[in-house]
This record gives C-alpha cells, sequence and structure tokens, in this order.
C-alpha cells in the first residue's frame, strides 16, 4: 500500500483530490490563519500555490538558487510562530512563504506525510549570502526556545525550530537518471541537476558551506548511537515519526526490534506525535506482559531527541505476505483441493487472530489498529499481534487515529467495536483483499461476500455474521453511490449499457469550472504543472477513451482541454502521459488540429537529450507522437525530431545518456523503444530498426521470471508483475507486433508464457496499465494461440472486472490506484477500463495509442 494516497482522500469523500482544496471547502471548520487572510503589504505581491502562500516585495530580485531557511512549528505555536516570523520579514523587505492553515500544516507533519518535506513551515528566501547569515540568526534569537519537528532534509540551528539547506529559489525542473521529472538547480556551467530533497541533509559538491554553519554540522555529527548496547542490522520500515530496525542486543547476541520516534513528527488524527504514541505503545505492552501473541517490552531509551523501545523479535511472516505465497486465486484454475486447503487454512489463521484479540480485550486493552500488515504468522501457525502505538484502554474515550485504509472502521465505532469491525473485515480479506473498497461503499461487503463464497467451500453464516457488522448503520446511501441502488449497476460485460453506464459515470464527475484538472483521477494529476491535461492521468486520455469506445463526446469537455491549451501551465512536461505529446497527438486525434500543432511547435522547441528513453514520459512516447503527427500533417520538422527520438532511444538502450536503469515494460522499459522502433519501421521499411526493436525487446525479455504454471513476468527484485504498464503483458502487446514481421522462436516462446500471465483469477486493482482492465485488453487483442487466448479468457477476466466496480450516482465507476477512491483517468480508473472493455467487443478503434486492435495494424513497408 502506498500510504501517501490517504492524503489526497480528505477534500473529497468519492475522488482524489489536493490536500489544499480540504482546507478551503466551506463548513469543514478547518479554517486558515489570520495572517493568510491579511491584506497585502503595501509594494509588495502575493501568490498562493497548493499548499503555499508566498509573499515577496515587488522589486524584490532574488536569485534562482541559494541557501534558504525553513521554520518549523508544532500545530498548538504556529500561529505565534508565523505572526513573528511574517513581521520580521515584512519589515526587513524579504521574501517568504508559509503554509496557510493548521490542516495543511497537520497533513505535512502527518505520520505519512512525505519525510523530506516533513516540518516545512515557513520558508524565506535571503538576497545573498550576507543576509542568509544574518537572518539565520536572527531568526534563531526570534524564536529561541519554540518547538517544532526537525526537518530532516536540513541543518538545523542549534535546538530551536530554524533550520537551513542549498537549494532552488525558482521552480525549475529536469528529468533524473531514472526519467522521473524533479526539481532543479544549475551547477556552475548552468546545466540543471535535480535538487535532492531526501531525508539526509546534503549540500551540492561545488557549495562550499557558510563558516557560521560549521558548529551545527559537528553538532549534528556528535549525535549517534555509538556506545548504546544494540547494534542496528537493518531497517524494517520507515515513516515521517521515524523507523523500525531489526537489530542485536551486542550483550546477549539476541536479535531485537527498535521502534523510534521523532518529537513533533508523525502526527496522527488526534495530533499525537510518534513520541507520544510510542509512550502508548509501551504502556499497552507492558499491560500485555506475558501473552504469546505480544512481544515483550525489553528496554526504553532516548539518543539525541530521538525515542526508542526496544521490543522483543517474534520470528514469522507479517500475514499479507501469505497471500502471495499461497492463495489460490493468484493461479490460473485452481482445483478443488487447492481451495479446500487454503480455506482451511484461512479460517484456522482467523480464528487464531479472534483469540488473540479476545486475549488483549481480557487485559483492558483495544488494540484499534487490526489488519494484515499487524499479525505475524509463526512456523508453526501461531499468530502474534504487533504495532500497539494507536491502543488504548478499554474505558478512554475517542475514535481510531491511526488506521490501515482496508480495516479503518466507521466514525461512530469506539472501544472494543472498532477491533469487532476489523475482523469482520479480516474475514473477507483473507478470501478476496477488495476492503478499502468500504471508504466508497460498505455495502461492497455484501458483494464481496457472494464472491467469496462462490470460489471458496466457506459457511455462508460465518461470510454474513461480517457482512452484518461492517454495513451496521450503512443502509441507503454512500459517499459513491449517492442514493440506494445496487453496488454494481451494470455488469462490465454488458456491452453497451456498461459503456453507457461508465460514459455517463464520466461525464457526471466533470467538473468545467476548474482549471487544474476536468475529471477527477490518480493523485498524479497534482504531481506536475499540467498534469490534469495529460494524457495518462487527465483530461486528454479520458476524452481519448470515450472517442474510441464509441461513447458520446461532450464539447464542453473538450473546449475546456482546448482552452486549458491556449497557454499550457509553465513546466509542463514533454512526454506522451505526462504532457505535451500526448495532448498534442489526442487533440490532432479528435480533430483539432490547429490546437495540436501550435502544441507540437512548443514540443519541438523542448531539449530531447535529457529525456528517459520510455514510453511514458521520454523519447520513445515523444518520437511516437511526432512521427503520428508527421504523417498526419505532411510536416517534415516533427518527421526528423521522432528521428532522433529513436536514436536518442537507441543509445540510451543500450547504456549510454543519462538513464541506464535496467526498467522493464511497456511505460517505462525498453519495450516501449522496440514498440517506437517497430511503427518507424512500417513507416520507412529500414529493417535496421527492426533489429533495434528486437534488441529492446531482448533487453526486457531478460528481465523476467517463470513463476507458478511457467507464466512470464518481470522480475522487481522483491516481487514479480504480470501488468500492462510495468509487467509481463506490455511486453507481449510489442511482441504480437513484432512478430507479425519477422519470425523468431524465443519471441514466439515467450508469448505463450506471458498469456499465462494474464490467467491468473484475482488482480489486486481493476486499473488499465495495473490491473484487471489490462489483462481484459491484452487478451483481446494478442494474436497468440496458446492456452488461455480466446473468447472465454476474456469472458472471465471482464467477469473479474466486475469485483472492483463500483456505482458512482447510480452509473459503473472503478476505483483508482490504492482504491480509496474512484478514479476516471485512463492510466488507473473508469476510462481505462471503459477501453479495455469496448476492446473485448470489438471495437474497431478501441486500442492504446500505438498499438491498435488486430486487423487495423500497418501492415509494414
Amino acid at each position: 500500500m502506498n500510504k501517501g494516497y490517504a492524503v489526497y482522500c480528505d477534500a473529497d469523500p468519492c475522488f482524489y483530490d489536493a490536500p489544499h482544496r480540504t482546507s478551503a471547502r466551506p463548513g469543514t471548520g478547518r479554517s486558515r490563519y489570520a495572517l493568510a487572510s491579511a491584506p497585502v503589504p503595501a509594494g509588495w505581491q502575493r501568490n498562493e500555490s497548493g499548499d503555499w502562500l508566498a509573499l515577496r516585495p515587488v522589486d524584490a530580485a532574488l536569485p534562482d538558487q541559494g541557501w534558504k531557511i525553513h521554520v518549523a512549528a508544532c500545530l498548538d505555536n504556529a500561529e505565534s510562530v508565523l505572526e513573528r516570523v511574517y513581521r520580521h520579514c515584512v519589515d526587513g523587505g524579504t521574501a517568504f512563504k508559509f503554509v496557510p492553515s493548521r490542516y495543511l500544516l497537520h497533513q505535512r507533519n502527518a505520520k505519512y506525510a512525505d519525510r523530506a518535506g516533513s516540518g516545512k513551515f515557513i520558508t524565506v528566501y535571503p538576497a545573498d549570502e550576507e543576509r542568509f547569515e544574518r537572518l539565520a540568526g536572527e531568526l534563531s534569537e526570534l524564536l529561541a526556545g519554540e518547538p517544532g519537528p526537525h526537518i530532516l532534509s536540513d541543518l538545523r540551528l542549534g535546538d530551536g525550530p530554524v533550520h537551513v539547506r542549498y537549494g532552488g529559489f525558482t521552480r525549475r525542473n529536469c528529468y533524473d537518471a531514472d526519467g522521473e521529472l524533479r526539481p532543479a538547480v544549475a551547477r556552475p556551467d548552468g546545466v540543471l541537476i535535480p535538487d535532492l530533497r531526501g531525508p539526509v541533509f546534503r549540500v551540492p559538491e561545488w557549495v562550499t558551506v557558510p563558516a557560521f554553519l560549521q558548529p551545527h554540522l559537528q553538532a549534528r555529527s556528535a549525535v549517534t548511537v555509538a556506545g548504546l548496547p544494540y547494534t542496528v542490522e537493518s531497517a524494517l520500515h520507515f515513516s515521517n515519526g521515524g523507523g523500525v530496525y531489526l537489530g542485536r542486543d551486542t550483550r546477549t547476541g539476541a536479535q531485537v526490534v527498535l521502534k523510534e520516534a521523532r518529537p513533533h513528527a508523525g502526527l496522527a488524527a488526534d495530533g499525537a506525535d510518534a513520541v507520544t504514541r510510542l509512550h502508548r505503545e509501551r504502556q499497552a505492552l507492558e499491560r500485555l506482559s506475558g501473552l504469546d501473541c505480544t512481544p515483550e517490552v525489553l528496554d526504553h531509551l532516548t539518543v539525541g531527541e530521538h525515542h526508542f523501545l526496544v521490543l522483543e523479535y517474534l520470528d514469522g511472516k507479517p500475514l499479507n505476505t501469505f497471500f502471495a505465497r499461497r492463495h489460490p486465486l493468484i493461479e490460473a484454475d485452481p482445483d478443488e483441493r487447492r481451495l479446500a486447503e487454503y480455506t482451511d487454512w484461512a479460517l484456522d489463521v482467523h480464528a487464531r487472530v479472534e483469540r488473540a484479540v479476545a486475549d488483549v480485550h481480557a487485559r483492558g486493552v483495544v488494540f484499534n489498529d487490526l489488519h494484515l500488515f499487524n499479525i505475524m504468522v509463526r512456523d508453526d501457525g501461531s499468530v502474534a499481534l504487533l504495532d500497539f502505538e494507536a491502543a488504548h484502554h478499554v474505558d478512554e474515550p475517542g475514535r481510531q487515529t491511526v488506521a490501515n485504509p482496508a480495516f479503518v472502521a466507521p466514525a461512530d465505532r469506539r472501544g472494543v467495536a472498532v477491533d469487532r469491525y476489523a475482523l469482520a473485515c479480516l474475514r473477507l480479506a483473507l478470501f478476496l483483499p477488495l476492503t478499502s473498497l468500504f471508504a466508497l461503499d460498505r455495502q461492497k461487503a455484501a458483494h464481496l461476500a457472494d464472491l467469496v463464497a462462490g470460489q471458496f467451500p466457506v459457511d455462508r453464516a460465518w461470510l454474513d455474521a461480517a457482512v452484518e457488522e461492517i454495513t451496521d448503520g450503512a443502509a441507503g446511501t454512500s459517499p459513491a453511490r449517492g442514493a440506494s441502488g445496487p453496488v454494481v449497476p451494470v455488469d462490465p460485460g454488458d456491452w453497451p449499457h456498461s459503456r453507457e453506464s461508465m460514459a455517463a459515470a464520466i461525464h457526471a464527475s466533470a467538473t468545467l469550472s476548474r482549471t487544474d484538472r476536468l475529471f477527477p483521477g490518480d493523485i498524479a494529476q497534482f504531481a506536475t504543472a499540467g498534469g490534469g491535461l495529460s494524457f495518462g492521468y487527465g483530461a486528454a486520455g479520458v476524452l481519448y477513451a470515450l472517442a474510441v469506445s464509441g461513447a458520446d463526446r461532450d464539447e464542453d469537455e473538450e473546449q475546456w482541454l482546448l482552452d486549458r491549451t491556449k497557454e499550457p501551465p509553465s513546466g509542463t512536461p514533454s512526454g506522451f502521459h505526462d504532457g505535451l505529446a500526448g495532448i498534442a497527438w489526442t487533440l490532432d486525434h479528435l480533430g483539432h488540429r490547429d490546437r495540436a500543432l501550435d502544441l507540437t511547435a512548443l514540443l519541438l522547441d523542448q531539449p530531447l537529450d535529457h529525456l528517459a528513453p520510455d514510453l511514458h514520459s521520454g523519447t520513445a512516447g515523444v518520437g511516437l507522437a511526432l512521427d503520428a503527427l508527421a504523417a498526419a500533417t505532411g510536416d517534415p520538422a516533427p518527421r526528423a525530431a521522432a528521428l532522433r527520438c529513436a536514436e536518442l532511444t537507441a543509445r540510451r538502450l543500450t547504456g549510454e545518456g543519462p538513464s541506464t536503469r535496467p526498467r522493464a515494460g511497456l511505460l517505462y522499459g525498453a519495450a516501449g523503444g522496440a514498440l517506437l522502433f517497430l511503427r518507424l519501421y512500417e513507416r520507412t521499411g529500414d529493417t535496421g530498426l527492426l533489429d533495434l526493436a528486437r534488441d529492446a525487446l531482448r533487453r526486457d525479455l531478460a528481465r523476467c521470471v517463470r513463476g507458478a504454471g511457467g507464466a512470464l513476468q518481470v522480475d522487481e527484485g522483491w516481487r514479480t508483475m504480470p501488468y500492462l504498464g510495468a509487467g509481463s503483458v506490455g511486453i507481449g502487446m510489442v511482441l504480437d507486433d513484432y512478430l507479425a514481421h519477422r519470425a523468431d522462436e524465443e519471441f514466439a516462446r515467450a508469448r505463450d508464457e506471458i498469456v499465462a500471465a494474464a490467467q491468473a483469477m484475482f488482480y489486486a486493482q481493476p486499473g488499465l496499465y495495473r490491473g484487471v482492465a489490462g489483462m481484459v485488453l491484452y487478451l483481446a487483442r494478442t494474436t497468440a494461440t496458446a492456452p488461455g487466448t480466446g473468447p472465454a479468457a476474456v469472458r472471465r477476466q471482464l467477469d473479474a472486472l466486475s469485483w472492483h466496480a463500483l456505482s458512482y450516482r447510480g452509473r459503473l465507476a472503478f476505483p483508482g490506484e490504492q482504491m480509496m477512491r474512484l478514479s476516471m483517468d485512463l492510466s488507473t480508473g473508469t476510462a481505462g477500463c471503459l477501453l479495455a472493455v469496448a476492446s473485448a467487443h470489438g471495437g474497431p478503434q478501441a486500442g492504446l495509442p500505438f498499438l491498435p486492435p488486430p486487423g487495423t495494424r500497418p501492415a509494414g513497408p
């Protein structure tokens, strides 16, 4: 689970949205600081963007980069700190920015917030190094004694809230070695490099640290764990509040677990910081001492400002890891024996967990955070409960403050009822781990119970008891459904009714009044400039899916994209899925050629050499778009740039250039480059391009391994991936097109083995690039004839798509990445599912760009 998605859930009960929109909603009780609404000082200008409100003198001349000052604050002293820094900066004519509300500051310091950005409340921009030293001293004196979290990316001055780092003042971007767009600083020679903002203070190699900072550097280096009776052997987990480490007691040689907590950081919903929660955990575990289902407290200590709890090491594996290892639905056709064996094991595990929770309750403790990751299963089958930082006494008031999204109890549950709800979710999650959907509609529990009963030999009454617990008080409406009605309003395979229903859901979600995004989608919409316009996550991809699926097009929605692309947002990337190339190609596809040519001109002015070689945001995707635009318009300039993209892609796939990471798959691996070479070969007849496609595909296949049943999947080191975006199925789509031009026994064998990767009965998510929809699209398109292809295989995955389906205002819709909110975009949500289902029903245009359906592919030169 990517916990970074949780912060995007507060602004809307149905869709992911930017955190700053939460504090702006009326009636939320999340008011802004008074100074956020104060009149702009005379001679100053104001700009608000995302989580920040910036003020600077109109005539201020600031460098592009340099030493800047960050001020941290706690929730209770933030407004007072802001008032003093605000007045000091205004009086001194110093530019600055700040987080404008308590809610946004809370989110910035929350448990699963970005560790690098945590704690930053105010940023001050000194105009030069002399003023930097003076301001650092003045602010340190002004705020002496004020508490605040340590900003991990910065150097802390003394023990106060003032921190410093060298970095960019104005937003400039560059691509890092992995092809990711990052904030940049310029080297002395003018070349942009990533402005590293990790959880460690570092300075660019050409920058000299001012002398006045040396004592603070020395003080920072003096705090070590040397001399403690424990050694740290590995990190098990990190959060904004601290880390969890596997260690060893140097006195006894015994393995231990050390839990770290940072003061004022890692805030829970009630405002409690990591240190407070660590203290709660210690109290709970000491109360539970002697139970065989909980670890013993061995020690507690403080190093610098970091608090540690030393716990007994419990051998075993978290329950969530057993799903991939033994769940029968990850296979194509598990027999009755496999299903029965798994059922017996799951029922036994659940019974053991129930007994463990009952033992905890008998000691007067509510666990309050039961989920698959906090249950340890030992080799002998016994279970233990881990992570008691949210635990409290049964008589204490208050609701959950820290919880896994798939097991979080409704707001009305208190005390032991919270644990009962989690145990009910566990009954279903052991068979179908889709309980995160309950945040959108708890009535989905009954649908999941039907599916479990249809697949496993489970007592229906046992499942019904879980459904009753989960849905208690949830009858009638849900945030997504909006009114009573079926949880799945239309079966995805019921064509064309499913097309009409999905299209209606997409249109109903449109927000024509917003300028940042039209259709709600993935949090990637907010990660880069123009994300809400993009093909992968924004309006362009949704409008494309609607058009090629045969759904009704909406003039107002297309006009929204035309209006927003008259002057694309500054900093919009070049790539196909995340930027200008995909938007230009889509507008041309929709018949808006003039605007497409305007964007193409902008794209041709962008540098290509710094791009990664991939399809998502690099030269493969840009080259494919430019080649298609050249063919459509007859303009030679895009064609020349497309060939340049092919040259750069070939160089970098063989180890030259800035990106040499061996990722695999359609979006980020060499398969995207192979697709570019294939399409250019069909245009030019140059067999050298076909050779390059062959070499690129071999590169990706070298990253694949054979799993259960001989299925070929991408090996990521810690997991194998079958999916369309970064897994083997995306490679299989390009193999199909390569084999249409040239026979290759190795590729033909690999293609058949990839078919097996699309045969599992269960995939965790529904989306196009990381879920079931991608399997539908692949199986509907593949020219392979191996077992598992054909209409029956497609139909089975179409049926599986309904497992994730939900209702949005009575129309068929699908959750996005992490399944905590609905999504309408192409990469993760309903538009991608629409495209896949349309392809399964023979839509003549329903395919991915540059990967057309069978019968519509270019025959070659």
